[in-house]
């Protein structure tokens, strides 16, 4: 399932400058002249999704992650380095050699992320990141993390949802950052097995 945008939506994008809901400005990125080659431009790939994936969907995830990451042309990996879709998407990235920005919500994020096990990938993926940016502190947890959805979406030419296709079970879930992906014309590529939900 693929969210689109239109060639003029997206050249809207590019140019015009957008206040995010997160309270600042995204600059806009210059697009490729008519004569750029795709090796010229960088494309730039976010990832949103579950915690938890399970195992009956998890080979479709990361064949999915492999395929879009492994496209041609220049490659840039936009993740939160959560557990579960974060994580999974940020080392196959590294895998392929595309750099990836570590986007980190403004709360004490790693504490929260989950157990000693989780907290040791997250710090292995951000060493090997090419560029982190923190986010502004937020009143909740739960605002922290949908800042950070936004952002990478506000970033993104390309969002990866790992979804299960449920409303989200609290602010700032997958549902959430999907639905403000597709508001905001950026396509969406969703990354699931039908009929598997998670418990």
């Amino acid at each position: 399932m693929t969210g689109t945008g239109t060639t003029d939506a997206a050249a809207r994008r590019a140019t015009t400058p957008r206040h995010t809901a997160a309270g600042f400005t995204v600059a806009p990125r210059t697009p490729p002249s008519p004569r750029s080659s795709t090796r010229t431009r960088v494309t730039r790939i976010g990832v949103t999704g579950h915690r938890s994936i399970p195992a009956a969907v998890l080979p479709s995830v990361l064949s999915g992650m492999r395929r879009q990451l492994s496209a041609e042309g220049r490659l840039e990996a936009l993740s939160s380095l959560a557990a579960g879709a974060d994580q999974l998407f940020a080392d196959i990235a590294l895998a392929n050699g595309v750099p990836v920005t570590a986007v980190i919500p403004g709360m004490d994020y790693e504490a929260h992320l989950g157990d000693a096990e989780v907290q040791v990938s997250y710090r292995r993926l951000l060493e090997c990141c090419a560029a982190r940016v923190d986010l502004p502190r937020e009143s909740t947890h739960e605002e922290a993390y949908y800042a950070a959805g936004r952002w990478i979406v506000d970033h993104a030419d390309l969002l990866i949802a790992v979804w299960d296709g449920c409303p989200a079970r609290g602010l700032g879930g997958t549902a959430d950052v999907v639905a403000y992906a597709r508001r905001a014309g950026v396509p969406v590529t969703v990354l699931w097995s039908p009929g598997v939900l998670r418990r």
